[in-house]
Parts: C-alpha cells; sequence; structure tokens
C-alpha cells in the first residue's frame, strides 16, 4: 500500500514536472485565493489585537462620563443630531465633590493641546506631542504603568507641583535614553520635574500614544487656558458586583449636575470598558463575514480553474492512461494517479497562498501601525480548504480519467 502510494506520488512530481508552466500557473490560481483569505483575516486579527490591547488600557472595571458616546448611529434624512454641551471644569469638580460611592475613585483630564513641543537642555521634540492635565487617579483608572519612577500623589495635585510623567518615546528623544527621572523638562515655558517614565503603549490610527505629558490638572489650566475646554471623568469600581450601582449613581449626579428633568434624555456619554470593546469587536465581526465572503468567491474561481487545467491534462495524456491500462493499471491506480497529481498542486496553492496572505498581513499592519500576531486559525482553514479544492476539482479528472477504454486511448493522436 505504502509503495503504491511513493509511487503515485512519484509520478504526480513527474508530471507536475513536466508541465512547469501550467502548474505553476495552477499554483498562483489556488495560491490567489487562499491569500486573499488569510491576508484579510490576518488584517482583522491584527485590527483586533490593537483594539484588544488599547482599550483594555482603560482599565478594568471602569466607566466613563464625557460629551458623548462612541456608538455607531444611522439617522434618516430628515433627523438632526443633538449637539451636546461640553463638560466644564465646574461639573467635573462637582462630580468629584459629590460623587461618593462606595469602593470607587475618580479621575478627571482634559487634552491641553496634541502640538506641544517639550524642550530638555539644548534639544527639543517636533510639535507633536500631547500634554494632558490629570488627578491623581488617573494612571490607575486608565490602566497605564510606569517603567520607573512614581505616579502623582494627592498632595502633588492640591499643591499644584511642577512635576510631570512622561511617555516611553520621550526618553530617547530627549534624553539620549538616559534615565529621565528627575530631569527637568519645559512645557510652554514652564518648567517640571520628571517624576515618573510611562511603560510603552505603541501607536494606534496614526496616534503615538508614547509622546504623552502628564501634569498636574490645575498647572495645566493655568497653561493651556483657551474657552471651551473638554473634560473627561473616569469612574473606578473596586468591587465589580457594584458596577451596575456605581454607574446608577453618577448617572443621576451627573444629570443633578447638568440640572436635567426626569424626562429629559442624558446630554452626556457612558462608555464603559467592556461595551466599548464589543461594540468594536462587532464591527469586526463584520469585517471577518466579508472577508470570509471574499474569499470564497476566489477559492470557487480557483477551484474551477483547476478543475479546467486537470481536464485539459486527462485528454493531453490519454494515450499514456492507454498505455498504462494495457499494461495493467487498474481504473484505481490511475484515479489515484490523477487525484495524488491535483492533491499536490492544491497543496503547494495553499502554502505559496499562506506566505503570501501572510505577507499582506505584516504589510497592511506596519502601514496602519496594527499589532500583528501569526494568524494560525486562518492558516489552518486555509491548509484544510487547499485540500477540499483538490478533493472537489481532481475527482471528476480522475474518475474521467479511470474509466476511458483502453483501446481507443491507444488509437488517440
Amino acid at each position: 500500500m505504502l509503495s503504491l502510494l511513493r509511487e503515485n506520488i512519484k509520478i504526480a512530481l513527474e508530471s507536475i514536472k513536466n508541465h512547469l508552466l501550467r502548474t505553476i500557473l495552477t499554483v498562483l490560481i489556488i495560491a490567489i485565493g487562499i491569500m486573499a483569505l488569510v491576508g484579510i483575516l490576518s488584517s482583522v486579527n491584527a485590527l483586533e489585537n490593537t483594539i484588544t490591547g488599547n482599550f483594555a488600557s482603560m482599565g478594568a472595571n471602569t466607566f466613563n462620563i464625557q460629551r458623548y458616546e462612541f456608538a455607531l448611529r444611522t439617522r434618516g434624512s430628515g433627523e438632526v443630531e443633538k449637539i451636546n454641551p461640553i463638560i466644564g471644569y465646574r461639573e467635573v469638580k462637582e462630580f468629584k465633590d459629590s460623587y461618593n460611592f462606595p469602593s470607587t475613585q475618580t479621575a478627571i483630564s482634559f487634552v491641553g493641546t496634541n502640538s506641544a513641543e517639550i524642550r530638555y537642555g539644548d534639544r527639543e521634540t517636533d510639535p507633536e506631542a500631547n500634554v494632558l492635565g490629570v488627578n491623581e487617579h488617573f494612571l490607575n483608572n486608565s490602566g497605564l504603568e510606569l517603567e520607573s519612577g512614581r505616579g502623582f500623589t494627592y498632595f502633588d495635585i492640591q499643591n499644584n507641583s511642577r512635576v510631570c510623567i512622561l511617555g516611553a518615546d520621550f526618553k530617547k528623544a530627549l534624553f539620549n535614553d538616559m534615565d529621565p527621572i528627575n530631569k527637568t523638562i519645559s512645557v510652554r515655558g514652564n518648567r517640571f520635574k520628571v517624576i515618573g517614565l510611562l511603560e510603552s503603549e505603541g501607536s494606534t490610527f496614526q496616534q503615538n500614544e508614547d509622546l504623552r505629558v502628564l501634569i498636574p490638572i490645575q498647572s495645566a489650566r493655568s497653561i493651556y487656558s483657551q474657552p471651551n475646554i473638554n473634560y473627561n471623568i473616569s469612574v473606578m469600581v473596586g468591587d465589580k458586583n457594584l458596577f451596575e450601582a456605581a454607574q446608577d449613581e453618577a448617572i443621576m449626579t451627573f444629570r443633578n449636575i447638568r440640572g436635567l428633568s426626569p424626562v429629559e434624555k442624558n446630554n452626556f456619554g457612558i462608555v464603559r470598558s467592556d461595551s466599548l470593546l464589543n461594540q468594536l469587536f462587532e464591527l469586526t465581526g463584520i469585517l471577518n463575514i466579508a472577508a470570509w465572503v471574499i474569499s470564497i468567491i476566489t477559492i470557487l474561481g480557483s477551484s474551477i480553474a483547476l478543475m479546467n487545467i486537470m481536464l485539459v491534462s486527462v485528454t493531453e495524456r490519454t494515450k499514456e492512461i492507454g498505455v498504462r491500462k494495457a499494461l495493467g493499471a487498474r481504473n484505481r491506480t490511475i484515479a489515484n494517479q490523477f487525484f495524488m497529481e491535483t492533491l499536490l498542486i492544491g497543496q503547494f496553492g495553499g502554502f505559496v497562498g499562506i506566505v503570501l496572505g501572510i505577507l499582506v498581513g505584516i504589510l497592511v499592519s506596519s502601514i496602519a501601525n496594527l499589532d500583528f500576531s501569526l494568524p494560525w486559525a486562518a492558516m489552518f482553514w486555509a491548509i484544510f480548504i487547499s485540500f477540499i479544492i483538490a478533493l472537489v476539482s481532481g475527482g471528476y479528472p480522475a474518475i474521467k480519467a479511470s474509466r476511458q477504454d483502453p483501446i481507443e486511448s491507444l488509437r488517440y493522436e
């Protein structure tokens, strides 16, 4: 049995070698379909990794009160979207002072600028740094970790201390990989002592998360005093069993601050760390379905092309089939020889498609700054689909070859 299998493989490889150009074209046809599947699924997988990594940094058991919710809505032609008022400093301060739900801590923050130049000595960054004013709970509520140094304390915030925490990229950009702790930087002419360095967060959708400067919120307000600054509130709940109650209490507290009547809708957004991830995963689920639809259409075309090529091969080798039958080859042996050839071509195509698909995923991830990882599930499906393509496409040509009349085959020219 094994010797017959080895002989069939040897004959199939010899046939592939004798018709190299046709084999290469067939392999490429299959590879394109597999490449579409692996490439799209690996890109979607990279997108999911990036989304998970970055929104997990929102912190566990947290919810945010902000101007709008991150929700996708389809609006009719005559419907007008409601404009929510900004969340001002008076409101966030009043919320922090009045919201005292057990086992919670409240962080408040705002973005002073997204285009700051940070100085250290005679060195200066490009105008692309983000400066955030935060309180002492911002790091914990955001899930941020320190590589070195310490975070803000209650006294740093209350005393308006001139201290700051830097993103990971500043270590190289300003300090030539030296330890930045206790060094003094300049932000808009204001000097701040570095007390902490954040661990690297990477980039998300072209936004570098490692070029952030965190300073006490009152210091930030004195530097960035433009009108209509929008603030964010983040609440971390220590006991997950109290999460819903804490969120409801926060909504009621902020509604009272806004002076909303019981019949009025919220004019602010509530964003939960888990619900936001669920919404985004719904989008990636749609992308996965689209990837399968596109890939199945492409693979169906590959199967038809492979079957046609194998039927042409059967016609070309009619006389060879007659000779083998005259020498005693059985119908099953002839069928196995052609089926083995189809199977090898299918697997070659699958392997090439997997390699090309991974390269496409790496390229897309590199361009979009996504967190790429090997798409093991997509690779498994690619191998399985390659086998199914060969099984479906090779079955009919193999049966047709095995049923040919040996006398008519020998007379074929």
